[in-house]
């Protein structure tokens, strides 16, 4: 494997106006519509610069596909973590762990978001 392992990220949702509120919210951002490329899925993803660090990804309302669990834990880049994670509970989400040291790797939070699923903080 070359690279970084991560190229994209889906996140999956039951209401898909409230899970975009709750991400843009958290993260001052605005989510794009994508034309699924077979019927079904509702997409909303995340803004993405191609030629720089970093996966992109989006909000996914699938029929079969549930929210919640936490097979897979995504981390956000975010300058300082405990920003966004101020975010959360006004955003309609749960802090689950605050702002932690993880040593030279910088800090993480992990928290919830309106769907039940679990998402990361990252921050040098």
């Amino acid at each position: 494997m070359k690279g970084n392992p991560i190229a994209w990220f889906e996140i999956y949702v039951q209401d898909m106006e409230r899970a975009r509120r709750f991400y843009e919210s958290v993260f001052q951002i605005t989510l794009q519509r994508l034309e699924s490329p077979f019927p079904g899925p509702e997409l909303w993803a995340f803004p993405a610069d191609m030629g720089t660090y970093g996966a992109s990804g989006a909000l996914v309302k699938m029929e079969g596909c549930p929210s919640g669990g936490s097979g897979t834990l995504v981390y956000f880049h975010c300058d300082d973590c405990a920003v966004e994670e101020g975010r959360v509970a006004s955003a309609g989400g749960e802090v689950q762990r605050s702002k932690t040291s993880i040593g030279q790797y910088g800090f993480i939070s992990i928290v919830f978001d309106t769907e039940g699923n679990a998402i990361g903080l990252h921050s040098m």
